[in-house]
């Protein structure tokens, strides 16, 4: 009965399929058509079994299907950009602003001889590395702006990066816009904007850094958001590959600029959002949360470190020689170079003892050397405060003879080194005996003259009043558990610890005035355990000679630059680096005449002289698109009014748009509002010289906000209002603004290209805004 039953249904579904064939608008079929067509339909139906059949055996077999895209939109705004940014590259053939500094590096890259900026080095890498393959040999000096290149460069070839990198800037920013979930045009809208942005243009064809970085950025995140639609396929080959880039890219804009923290910590907020709302999901369980949380931790951890020290590695490695700014580094740091301190310390002795002559520098921080002179404190100070009249103590930033002194034990009268040597250890009490005034290091309870909270010190003068010496110091060692508990020259780090007051030696970072030659001032201070209080060995010699005549003769003539050559690890010399790129505070405040200030740089007030030719008003001068930079500006507050205002309404629980848009327009703001808010405000906490280029990276996220803004506006006019005049008057509208950019951008190219002789008339006429300074040449 049920194989009856059975076969009744398949029949009666056979019937059913015959029947959607028999079927045919009106028309009426004959029965043998009804026959042919009953055949045909069980004849698919063997077939069909008989493919399952046969690839029943074959589930194991994995196929793969390729499908190639292109989007020829984003390939015209490429080759637009490209054409932009590569025209006539090579012009003008002499040195434009800061290639001053970044082709030094790229020269000394060339030399193997070691540099220091306060930035990461990926950017002067990626130029060096063409240029190393153009064939540069890096003599090239790089003396000032304006200087013409010499044949020996490859100018073309060392502009090419920041160019190349600059036209790829504009189809990442349309696919960035296009992963956001905004529509094709919208987002050639935000790329056409970025193209015809005057200063992304001549920031990118220049051997600058802004380009690379602005690209990394904006690519890092576009790998993120790729990353955010696989939530739902964890642990798939394109979840690991997205994050992997992402986090990678991210990493390289902070090792171009360490501004590119900020997108990093974009990226961070983004991928940490996301995983907060994944936490609601109760379809999810605690261990599977928490291994979601632990493989992206891992990655987001492991690929920026491993990233990160690649490029200080290559760095490190690749700058071997002693060069210019091996003074910035700690003596350690500077023997391991080649042909640097190691030089000046050859044969040297390596143990200080009883007789040593040493010069002290100040291991962190400023370059400078403890040094003494034969002058005196001021018997009062402007503020009526009295001094001890004693010899002057400082920290001096150049060579000279009187950073000597010579380590004496107390209870030893003579100066002479001994046979065997009496090594100073940690916890040793010493004397420091001034080279060439031979009077001894001391401190006393006596306010220092620039830091009364801390003690005075100086060379003890015996004036026969009551203020005995107290010129008595214990040396403490503070890595004696790398380096032994023997004080050894350029290696052994110190603290000297005052014996009557158990103050430590400090260099204070403020500068005397006239009657201290300006020179920096040192004290005494409570606090023992900081960086300013520690000191290292840096040239030593042992004294041969009692007769002081003599042993000043031998400290004149004795050679004032720099055992064998320190071996460093990649570790302590990484370490020393970053400690000195966060610290050092190189770039100091400065009145540039072409600086600029937050407050500024919305409305473009101040632009930056790049260059100007000798003998024409031809020039370029770093400035925006105005259109652009005031139309953004004006529409960061319209965004943030509405979305005000959509708040307020859905609290009332008012929904004015659908949830899919509001979600967009939330999305829009998360990246781009943060982002511009991430790039713009720690600039107004930076004690620097700052520029208007600093402001490009804040400047991209603004213009990408605006044009989400304008996304959104023509979807209220288009589909929540009954009427379409006003979608057709704002596109008009739209078109026109285009426009009026693109003829903007058209007129400031004589800017931005500097290839057009200018009259004093044409200069005058560019000059839109009385703060603009042009320079133009007297006629």
């Amino acid at each position: 009965m049920e194989s009856l039953r059975l076969r009744k249904n398949t029949n009666s579904k056979k019937k059913s399929e015959v029947a959607k064939y028999v079927k045919v608008e009106g028309s009426v079929v004959d029965e043998n058509d009804i026959n042919e067509k009953k055949e045909e339909i069980l004849s698919n139906r063997e077939d069909k079994q008989t493919d399952n059949n046969r690839n029943e055996g074959k589930s194991n077999i994995i196929s793969f299907k390729i499908t190639f895209e292109v989007d020829l939109l984003s390939f015209l705004l490429f080759f637009s950009a490209l054409f932009t940014r590569f025209y006539r590259l090579e012009e003008p053939k002499n040195i434009v602003f800061d290639e001053l500094h970044y082709g030094k590096y790229v020269s000394l890259y060339m030399k193997n001889t070691f540099f220091f900026d306060s930035h990461p080095p990926l950017g002067k890498q990626l130029i060096a590395g063409v240029a190393y393959l153009s064939g540069y040999d890096g003599k090239f000096k790089f003396d000032k702006i304006g200087s013409p290149y010499s044949n020996s460069v490859p100018l073309f070839a060392m502009r090419l990066v920041p160019a190349f990198f600059g036209s790829l800037i504009i189809p990442t920013t349309y696919h960035l816009m296009l992963e956001l979930g905004l529509n094709q045009w919208t987002s050639l809208l935000a790329g056409l904007l970025l193209l015809f942005d005057n200063a992304i243009l001549t920031q990118s064809r220049f051997i600058l850094m802004e380009s690379m970085l602005l690209f990394f950025m904006l690519f890092g995140l576009l790998c993120i958001l790729k990353f955010r639609k696989y939530k739902e396929k964890p642990y798939s080959l394109l979840w690991w590959l997205w994050l992997i880039i992402g986090a990678s890219s991210l990493t390289c804009a902070l090792c171009i600029k360490y501004v590119g923290f900020y997108s990093c910590c974009l990226g961070l907020a983004i991928l940490a959002r996301d995983y907060w709302k994944q936490l609601s999901l109760p379809r999810l369980s605690d261990m599977s949360l928490f291994i979601r949380f632990l493989a992206q931790s891992l990655v987001l951890i492991l690929i920026p470190f491993a990233v990160y020290l690649s490029i200080f590695y290559l760095h490190l490695t690749l700058l071997y020689k002693a060069g210019p700014h091996d003074s910035i580094m700690t003596s350690a740091f500077q023997a391991s170079l080649q042909g640097g301190l190691a030089s000046i310390t050859k044969g040297q002795p390596l143990l200080v003892a009883h007789g040593s002559q040493i010069t002290l520098r100040h291991t962190h921080g400023r370059t400078c050397w403890l040094h003494s002179h034969t002058h005196v404190y001021p018997v009062r100070y402007p503020d009526k405060r009295g001094s001890s009249h004693q010899q002057q103590v400082t920290c001096y930033s150049f060579k000279d003879v009187n950073n000597w002194w010579i380590v004496k034990r107390p209870e030893k009268s003579d100066l002479v080194v001994e046979q065997p040597v009496d090594a100073i250890k940690h916890g040793d009490v010493v004397q420091l005996v001034h080279g060439i005034t031979s009077r001894a290091l001391n401190s006393h309870d006596v306010a220092a003259p620039m830091s009364p909270q801390c003690q005075e010190v100086s060379c003890y003068i015996d004036y026969n009043v009551s203020m005995p010496a107290q010129n008595l110091w214990r040396v403490d060692i503070i890595n004696k558990d790398q380096n032994g508990d023997t004080w050894h020259t350029i290696q052994s780090l110190v603290r000297l610890i005052h014996v009557d007051t158990n103050q430590a030696l400090k260099f204070s970072g403020r500068q005397l005035p006239d009657w201290g030659f300006h020179q920096h001032e040192v004290v005494a201070d409570r606090i023992i355990n900081q960086d300013d209080t520690i000191w290292n060995v840096e040239e030593h010699r042992y004294t041969k000679s009692e007769d002081q005549k003599e042993r000043e003769r031998d400290l004149i003539t004795a050679e004032m630059i720099p055992t064998t050559m320190t071996k460093l690890s990649f570790w302590d010399k990484f370490f020393e680096l970053q400690y000195k790129m966060m610290f050092s505070g190189t770039e100091s405040v400065q009145n540039h005449m072409y600086s600029s200030e937050p407050l500024e740089w919305p409305f473009m007030s101040r632009g930056i002289a790049y260059w100007i030719s000798n003998s024409s008003n031809a020039q370029i001068h770093l400035l925006g698109n105005i259109v652009i930079w005031y139309s953004a500006t004006y529409s960061l507050f319209m965004y943030s009014i509405l979305l005000v205002f959509y708040l307020l309404r859905r609290r009332r629980l008012c929904f004015d748009i659908e949830e899919e848009t509001w979600n967009r327009y939330l999305l829009t703001g998360k990246v781009f509002l943060v982002g511009y808010l991430f790039h713009f405000l720690p600039y107004f906490f930076v004690e620097r010289t700052l520029f208007l280029h600093n402001y490009l990276p804040a400047f991209t996220f603004k213009v990408l906000l605006m044009t989400s803004l304008i996304d959104h506006v023509y979807y209220i006019l288009k589909y929540r209002l009954k009427s379409r005049l006003p979608s057709y008057i704002f596109l008009a509208f739209l078109f026109g603004w285009v426009c009026i950019i693109f003829l903007v951008f058209k007129t400031f190219l004589v800017l931005s290209y500097g290839m057009t002789a200018l009259t004093t008339q044409d200069v005058i006429y560019l000059r839109w805004k009385d703060t603009w300074d042009f320079i133009i040449h007297k006629t």
